[in-house]
């Protein structure tokens, strides 16, 4: 059959709507977290429906995503994949929006708000996909969050130690990651491999905690698990595996907040906080006159 191209109409059968049911179910449940991966909410349908956990369940997910998603039956907003890179020249509608954009600006105003913290923070995940929502809770505090993109970047690592070594504050980078083989090897090399060049560029030695995924959390949030697979010989301690995006959104986002505030003077933030308030009052005016 020729797959559907397009806006689609599409009828499901039955057992396709109740598949449906169950993930508006999840959609709405996560709508604060929103957008998720498709393999976020095949976690969270494995989780709370028993879902089959097996590559054909996941494929037979896609497609049901595809179909519906083309019928208008799901909203494209709702669903995050980072299947391409978009770049747009920046421009405007004309006089009155490039006004109204720095008015925007300057009422939206923000300053380093890792200013005066004795930690500069950086956040780090496997999976591109959940870098919006990992942001929307490291954001406030002026934390930027990163995608590892994929095994090993030398670039993004590189990158990454220039960064840390030209921070006066002690640098820690907190990372999610999978509990498997690859993600446990990767997480080493990113020690290993980055802290050789700060030191090499005589910065400050960083620190490296692994938030998610661990032990403990596998126990104490009950996550599905699936065996290592077979074509990966790297060593590894456990018998079984673990994906980052098989915690709960709420769960994860909170694991990521609670280890940013722990590790914040409130002080610290208070000033910065303030300060801003200052300086947008005042650009605001300036802006208006």
């Amino acid at each position: 059959m020729t797959r559907p191209r397009g806006f689609a109409p599409w009828n499901p059968q039955k057992k396709s709507r109740a598949l449906l049911a169950r993930i508006e179910a999840v959609l709405a449940e996560y709508e604060y977290y929103l957008p998720l991966t498709i393999r976020q909410v095949f976690y969270r349908l494995v989780g709370k429906f028993g879902y089959d956990k097996t590559e054909n369940a996941y494929d037979r997910l896609c497609e049901t995503f595809n179909r519906a998603r083309r019928a208008g039956l799901i909203s494209f907003d709702a669903i995050r994949d980072d299947g391409g890179t978009r770049f747009i020249p920046p421009a405007w509608a004309g006089v009155a929006s490039f006004k109204s954009s720095v008015a925007h600006t300057a009422e939206t105003y923000r300053l380093d708000r890792q200013s005066g913290q004795e930690r500069r923070l950086w956040v780090m995940c496997e999976a591109g996909g959940m870098v919006p929502m990992l942001s929307a809770a490291a954001a406030p505090c002026g934390v930027p969050v990163l995608s590892s993109g994929g095994f090993d970047s030398l670039t993004a690592k590189h990158e990454l130690a220039l960064e840390m070594s030209q921070s006066m504050a002690l640098p820690e980078v907190l990372h999610l990651g999978d509990y498997d083989p690859s993600g446990v090897h990767l997480f080493k090399a990113l020690v290993e491999d980055v802290g050789a060049m700060i030191g090499a560029l005589d910065g400050n030695v960083p620190l490296f905690t692994r938030l998610a995924v661990t032990p403990e959390q596998i126990a104490d949030v009950a996550l599905p698990s699936a065996p290592p697979k077979k074509s990966d010989r790297r060593s590894f301690d456990a018998d079984f595996t673990v994906q980052c995006e098989a915690i709960p959104p709420d769960v994860l986002t909170n694991i990521l907040r609670d280890a940013i505030v722990a590790r914040r003077s409130p002080e610290a933030t208070d000033n910065v906080l303030t300060q801003e308030q200052r300086d947008r009052a005042e650009l605001t005016e300036w802006v208006g006159q």
